[in-house]
């Protein structure tokens, strides 16, 4: 008996780390990166983001930004009240919290030539937007923790 329980336990701890490596990151623009003259709004077409994705943004240092903004910034193309700024040429941006995040090149005239990006995400058991929810692999860990105690004390016995 203690064999098979520890042969469900490793299977159990396999689909809980498969579950937790399941993010996907994405390069903004693909090949062409995050420059002027990209449609963003057709790039996010057909794609589906995830808490925990990653968004990879790469354009020339000091030459674009990356800044997140509100979606009043982002209608405007206003970065005055940023949430996050960077310039260093390579930013990589963690999809942390379900809802629509807003991302504009805040040097002048970029964003209005269409340097913008929205990104809904989706979490668990909410709609985008919402502030419940957030990734399966965190709840999946949790099950998977209780299961093994369960069978550890099996073995045990």
């Amino acid at each position: 008996m203690a064999s098979s329980s520890a042969a469900l336990l490793a299977v159990l701890v396999v689909v809980s780390c498969a579950g937790m490596a399941a993010a996907t990151s994405y390069t903004v623009g693909d090949t062409k990166g995050w420059v002027t003259g990209v449609d963003y709004s057709g790039w996010t077409s057909g794609k589906s983001f995830a808490v925990g994705d990653t968004l990879v943004f790469s354009y020339a240092s000091k030459v674009h930004t990356v800044t997140e903004v509100s979606q009043g910034g982002y209608t405007s193309c206003s970065g005055s009240n940023a949430l996050a700024n960077f310039d260093s040429g390579a930013t990589t941006v963690t999809l942390a919290t379900p809802g629509t995040h807003y991302y504009i090149c805040n040097i002048p005239g970029h964003c209005a030539s269409g340097m913008k990006l929205a990104v809904t995400v989706a979490g668990g058991g909410s709609s985008p937007g919402g502030s419940a929810g957030g990734s399966l692999a965190p709840a999946m860990g949790a099950v998977v923790a209780a299961a093994a105690g369960a069978l550890i004390k099996v073995a045990l016995f």
